[in-house]
């Protein structure tokens, strides 16, 4: 009955946000940059509703802001939000750390296989997307070791926030091999069982990002 059905999964408004927001992580579109919708959809060869559309999608992601009376912008990270984000992290993070032996075996392989991603991809001038988009899944992973499906949406949407900074950080820091190095000994800890370990070594890699996050949106962009 339903053979004939198809969809188009790739839509002209996925491919504007797909623009946008490689834009923004390319740092093209600063912080606080208002998103115009006019010139927006001339500079895409688009029509208006299309980039009014996906802004609404960039909202949702976090990556931008809408004001009454001002428009859509591209989203800032307020510093006071640097520090709870980590905090929240922790939290989230540490339970499924603590749930590595409850986990099934599929979650726990899920870990291994996004170290492996973000190891093939985290080499010298790597983009700077790529490596956020690994590197978040890297921490996901750890979440989903809950079984928690509300907990990853909760991870999900923290994250969010961070992204545009978090691109910014991995552009700035340029130390791909560290960052392979510092996630890895996270998994060896985790792979040994040895849990209080691996929990105190998230707590300094969090401590770490969040003084990297602060020095990011504290940059001004070149």
């Amino acid at each position: 009955m339903y053979e004939r059905l198809r969809v188009d999964r790739s839509t002209t408004v996925d491919r504007v946000v797909d623009a946008l927001r490689s834009a923004l992580f390319a740092g093209d579109l600063e912080p606080g940059t208002p998103l115009r919708e006019q010139p927006l959809a001339e500079a895409l060869g688009v029509a208006r509703s299309t980039v009014r559309e996906a802004m609404t999608m960039l909202v949702t992601e976090g990556l931008a802001i809408r004001e009454p009376n001002k428009g859509v912008s591209v989203a800032i990270l307020a510093p006071a939000a640097v520090a709870d984000i980590c905090r929240a992290r922790f939290v989230l993070e540490s339970a499924g750390i603590r749930a590595w032996f409850e986990a099934d075996e599929a979650a726990r392989e899920q870990v291994r296989a996004a170290m492996r991603t973000f190891a093939a991809t985290a080499k010298d001038g790597a983009d700077p997307e790529a490596m956020t988009e690994t590197h978040l899944a890297i921490h996901r992973s750890l979440v989903a070791l809950t079984g928690s499906d509300r907990l990853i949406a909760t991870q999900d949407s923290i994250t969010a926030e961070a992204r545009l900074a978090l691109a910014r950080v991995d552009a700035l820091r340029q130390d791909a091999t560290q960052q392979v190095a510092s996630h890895r000994k996270l998994i060896r800890f985790l792979e040994r069982g040895e849990l209080d370990e691996c929990v105190d070594e998230l707590r300094r890699h969090l401590a770490g990002a969040e003084e990297s996050l602060l020095e990011a949106i504290a940059t001004p962009p070149s």
